[in-house]
């Protein structure tokens, strides 16, 4: 499981180039919490109108169905920037120096080619879906109220094309790491020792208390 992570920012391009592409994640973050919070207000209304009405909110699943690829994918690449996903860190917590960064560059790259291959699958699966001469350009919809589907489906490779680029910039600053045998790299998240995360958010409460 990973832990808290940090990224080092400087004046290279490669910090640079980081600080742009998170500007994107972040916006593509904003708009998965705020379809979170769509969903929210919909069970609301939906449950409110059945109860006190006898009328659930139409469409309510169809709905569900189209913002689970929000929710579910237009967070990847900022979680990924942050060092966020689920990875085993009992071998490579144990590593330091060239070691760790190799390691980190050998995992990354085999990441994006899975990601690459899941771009290539998701990006046909919209294709199947998307057409120009049908009604709402769709050839299929929801069962419901015919909401057209190819929407939501293109939400999974633009998502995963923006964590193709995150992973590309990772595996840049992984190799300049491993080759520079940098302490603290920039643009790459480094793993934050229980300490180190009880040190800084000592310095949280610290500076909210002056």
């Amino acid at each position: 499981m990973a832990g808290a992570a940090s990224v080092m920012e400087d004046d290279s391009l490669i910090s640079r180039l980081d600080r742009r592409l998170s500007v994107l994640e972040k916006f593509f973050a904003l708009i998965s919490g705020i379809a979170v919070f769509g969903l929210m207000v919909l069970a609301v209304v939906s449950v409110t109108g059945r109860q006190f009405f006898n009328r659930p909110l139409p469409g309510y699943v169809d709905w569900i169905e189209l913002s689970m690829p929000i929710i579910a994918f237009l967070g990847v690449s900022y979680v990924q920037r942050l060092g966020g996903h689920v990875r085993m860190d009992i071998v490579v917590g144990q590593l330091k120096g060239r070691a760790l960064w190799l390691a980190e560059l050998v995992t990354t790259i085999c990441v994006l080619i899975l990601i690459v291959l899941l771009i290539w699958g998701s990006w046909a699966h919209f294709d199947r879906s998307f057409d120009f001469g049908a009604p709402n350009w769709s050839r299929d919809s929801t069962i419901d109220i015919g909401l057209p589907i190819w929407p939501a489906k293109l939400i999974v490779p633009v998502a995963f094309t923006v964590l193709a680029l995150r992973l590309c910039l990772q595996i840049w600053g992984f190799g300049r790491a491993f080759i520079r045998n940098d302490d603290q790299p920039p643009a790459v998240p480094l793993i934050l020792s229980a300490a180190e995360i009880a040190q800084m958010e000592a310095e949280i409460l610290e500076e909210k208390s002056r």
